[in-house]
């Protein structure tokens, strides 16, 4: 996951709508079902699945009410402690 993605894309979000992003996410699951797709391509897939549910995420902290630098730092936070353990 990349931080500057996953702020871009909640960015995107607070432009126009959850349900673009969450659209793609289905559309790149289907995606990943083509048998003739390669390891590489099934990897860059699952990156922006992963930068897009994680920015799905963080909108959701924002519209809790915490601020959106907060929301990024700890999504961050989380995912790399998940990480270590």
């Amino acid at each position: 996951m990349k931080l500057p993605i996953i702020k871009h894309l909640t960015q995107f979000i607070e432009d126009n709508d959850e349900d673009f992003v969450i659209e793609t996410i289905e559309t790149l699951e289907a995606l990943t079902e083509v048998p003739s797709l390669k390891d590489e391509e099934l990897d860059v897939i699952g990156e922006l699945i992963s930068n897009m549910y994680g920015a799905l995420e963080v909108y959701k902290m924002v519209q809790d009410g915490t601020p959106k630098k907060e929301a990024l730092n700890g999504f961050m936070k989380r995912v790399l402690g998940s990480i270590d353990t």
